[in-house]
């Protein structure tokens, strides 16, 4: 075993020993191996650690069962819903393909639920629809071969119903596929759910501000209603979105063209999504999953492909988020793969009800943009915490860990500027205790990229066991308790930045850099306690005279 190990050192690191100072540093290589065998066996070799690749998970490799989860927190035991035995065609009861089959299909809907529960049957073949509503105890199973193709017009998704945009509660379209207090619901099979093509729907989108400068906070719920009367806007539907349900159930199927986010339980508990495949490439604001102020959820084996971020986790936003003051909780994603999109898995950032107890395992994000994305800013309250990821791999065009927790000032103006630090209220964010295990880069522009909040600095970040290829390494502002440990960091960057930044701790990390040298950029009053131990190199150069009190 050392002897293999000490194999990977010679051919990992890229040292030729033709001195006394490279012979002393392959020595002192060979000791951390010796003392320390697993976590530098790891960090030495991408095959040692035991990621999967992209051929690996996603909806091709959906399996019959959910097998058991596991996870650092309490989760119920997931099984697929069963339905009463009534099943209803829509072709039998009166639909055809070339018209508009919406009263066909929630007739059967009524009518099954009405019945204690079946299954509903939209045959192989073009179906066009306005708004779905699904009620208790019914599956909606779209075959395969079937496309269920929706409308662009507004009047086909009236009347306005209670939903959540953007984390801001109001009356509006809702979404293509909705529910709102159902139970035991479900949508599957291998059929195409297609959204609406150019048209009003489309094109009467409030865009005229961010939302919480247009609907009113002061203003009850039911009254703050948005239906596109006489020429007014609308709020973009969701494409799925259950709303204050329990035992939702989605699987197998594909979504293209949506008119905004693609999955999106909001207000839900028990909820299963897997194996579906989502491509809203080219969409603004094309979402494939995203989890809202919901709990015991599962996500996996799904492929995504997505205009905007990929698996997303949100918790509601700033004033109207705290209000309804709704987090969520218990997620768990795996064997999931994100394909292009602008983060892979991303939390918030729309953070008010608080996002935790999250555990994504075994993904793959290949030619995504940025791989673990952190987002929030300082109008939008509570934050994240106790979140977990292991085993992932990343092949990305952006950055692989980021925080960005100011934003800019075209979405919530000055509170963007980083300095002056605001005084600490109730709708300062915060993410803490985040831990990153078992990790391959295979390529990212920034391995660590943090844009923390002064008064409220991303606190409490260890990543462990990584092999990582990247252009650069590090570049902080405003963090608090980051450590790496364990890792193998290739960058043609040699230099490491920090802004007020404190408690860093770089242990057991082998940089291989050109030249061999690191150099550090460290500025701001509270930098401080910046530690490289049993690292190679030893240190970036000058770092003690650098070193704040």
């Amino acid at each position: 075993m050392l002897a293999s190990l000490v194999f990977r050192v010679i051919k990992g690191f890229p040292m030729v020993c033709d001195d006394m100072k490279h012979f002393k540093v392959f020595v002192f290589l060979l000791l951390i191996c010796i003392t320390n065998t697993r976590a530098w066996s790891q960090a030495v070799s991408g095959a040692a650690i035991p990621v999967p690749t992209a051929a690996d998970v996603g909806a091709g490799k959906l399996p019959a069962d959910i097998a058991p989860v596991k996870a650092p927190f309490p989760m119920p035991v997931f099984a697929k819903p069963v339905f009463p035995a009534l099943t209803i065609s829509i072709a039998d009861r009166g639909a055809r393909p070339g018209t508009l089959v919406t009263k066909v299909i929630q007739a059967a809907i009524d009518e099954a639920s009405n019945r204690k529960g079946g299954t509903i049957v939209i045959p192989a073949g073009n179906w066009k629809t306005g708004r779905i509503m699904l009620k208790s105890n019914v599956n909606l199973h779209v075959s395969e071969g079937a496309e269920l193709h929706f409308s662009a017009e507004i009047e086909d998704y009236l009347p306005a119903v209670f939903t959540r945009n953007e984390g801001v509660e109001l009356m509006s379209l809702g979404a293509l596929v909705y529910a709102n207090a159902q139970e035991n619901i479900a949508i599957t099979g291998k059929g195409k759910l297609v959204g609406p093509p150019d048209g009003p729907l489309r094109q009467r989108y409030m865009n005229v501000n961010v939302i919480e400068k247009v609907v009113p906070a002061d203003k009850p719920v039911s009254e703050r209603i948005y239906e596109g009367k006489d020429g007014g806007f609308i709020f973009p539907p969701m494409f799925i979105s259950p709303i204050n349900c329990k035992q939702v159930y989605i699987e197998g199927i594909t979504l293209q063209n949506t008119p905004f986010w693609n999955v999106v339980p909001v207000y839900c508990d028990n909820v299963v999504i897997r194996g579906i495949t989502v491509h809203s490439v080219g969409i603004p604001r094309g979402d494939g999953i995203d989890i809202e102020s919901s709990r015991n959820v599962l996500i996996e084996y799904c492929t995504l492909s997505c205009g905007d971020d990929c698996f997303t986790i949100k918790a509601g936003r700033g004033e109207d988020g705290m209000r309804v003051n709704k987090p969520t909780e218990n997620v768990v994603i795996r064997f999931c793969l994100a394909r292009e999109g602008h983060g892979g898995i991303t939390c918030g950032s729309e953070t008010a009800g608080m996002i935790r107890n999250v555990y994504v395992h075994d993904c793959v994000f290949d030619d995504t943009d940025t791989g673990l994305r952190f987002k929030t800013r300082r109008s939008r309250a509570g934050g994240g915490d106790h979140l977990t990821y292991e085993r992932v791999r990343m092949n990305l065009r952006g950055d692989a860990v980021k925080f960005d927790m100011l934003g800019s000032r075209q979405y919530v103006g000055e509170l963007a500027d980083r300095l002056p630090a605001r005084p600490v209220d109730r709708l300062t964010p915060a993410y803490r205790n985040i831990t990153v295990r078992n990790i391959v880069i295979d390529k990212a522009r920034t391995f660590i990229d943090i844009t923390g909040i002064p008064e409220s600095p991303a606190a409490n970040l260890l990543i462990e066991n990584a092999v990582v290829n990247a252009r650069t390494a590090f570049k902080a502002s405003d963090a608090d308790g980051i450590t790496v440990r364990a890792a193998s960091i290739t960058v043609t960057d040699t230099l490491l930045r920090a802004l007020d930044v404190r408690n860093v701790l770089f242990q057991k990390v082998y940089f291989n850099v050109p030249g061999r040298q690191l150099a550090m950029d460290i500025e701001g009053g509270n930098s401080k306690n910046i530690r490289f131990v049993d690292c190679v190199p030893a240190r970036p150069e000058g770092l003690i005279e650098q070193r704040r009190p």
